[in-house]
């Protein structure tokens, strides 16, 4: 019964919601049905509570917490809509604070090396590259066909970006470079821009397979997320106002962003320390 329901939840909703979001809310509700082994209609709030004080304990992040229970209340709030319940067990249920801390991102170092690490691999090395000097989503870039790079401007068409909401992105010089250096090697013929042997766009566990063997490499935590935390923290060390980061970033609210003004600062501070 519960898959059912969830099932044709997500099919009703899938028009509002990214393709991220509809896979993240599909992984979450499929994990908080396991733990609770009940039926939908039969969830209290204590079963939620549970739920939410065992993700922590099990050392999740509040932030990413929260995020799978906005899962569950979107669906309960359809079931409310719909009439399957009578009471939504997630209102009275509340959010876990999350941490005061600031987003995980490279050093100007790390970045070099990061570099030089995939600089034998031309496909590899551009996508570091698009990541770094875009800050688009993964899901982003691998929806990136050839068709869609202005390169007399150096930019990139999003089509479908968070939301599905498009957008142009910049992209350097440099960026160009590896992009054509790659281009040049490649023999596959395909409309995406990075794609595998048979010519469809990569999966994300590839490129997340990618960046778990960079970090083991290298000796610190890289990801493609990393990559887009990166992008806006060097741009904010640089002085740039928050709402061009906010346009940048496609950040619909600019609190989503003033978090790395407080990195600057941070960055600034360890500078200072330094000399101290």
């Amino acid at each position: 019964m519960n898959e059912k329901i969830k099932v044709t939840f997500l099919e009703e909703y899938h028009t509002r919601f990214s393709s991220e979001t509809t896979r993240s809310y599909r992984i979450s509700l499929r994990q908080f049905f396991t733990f609770v082994s009940k039926p939908y209609d039969e969830i209290k709030s204590q079963d939620i509570r549970a739920w939410l004080a065992a993700l922590e304990e099990n050392g999740l992040k509040r932030r990413s917490i929260n995020l799978k229970l906005s899962a569950v209340r979107t669906f309960y709030r359809y079931c409310k809509e719909e009439n399957l319940i009578k009471k939504d067990p997630t209102a009275v249920v509340k959010a876990p604070k999350p941490e005061d801390s600031l987003p995980y991102y490279l050093t100007k170092m790390q970045v070099t090396l990061l570099q030089e690490l995939t600089r034998p691999n031309p496909m590899e090395r551009a996508i570091v590259e698009v990541l770094y000097t875009t800050g688009v989503r993964i899901s982003e870039l691998l929806n990136i066909k050839l068709s869609d790079i202005k390169w007399e401007t150096r930019q990139i068409w999003i089509r479908k970006g968070k939301g599905n909401k498009e957008r142009f992105v910049l992209f350097t010089h440099e960026c160009a470079v590896r992009l054509q250096t790659y281009l040049d090697d490649r023999v596959v013929e395909s409309e995406y821009l990075f794609c595998h042997a048979k010519g469809k766009a990569y999966g994300r566990d590839t490129i997340q397979k990618y960046f778990r063997g960079y970090t083991k490499e290298l000796g610190f935590r890289v990801s493609p997320h990393t990559m887009r935390h990166t992008f806006a923290a060097h741009l904010a060390e640089k002085n740039m106002p928050q709402s061009y980061i906010q346009d940048l970033l496609w950040h619909v609210n600019i609190n989503s962003t003033r978090i790395y003004t407080r990195l600057m600062n941070h960055a600034r501070k360890k500078k200072y320390d330094q000399y101290q």
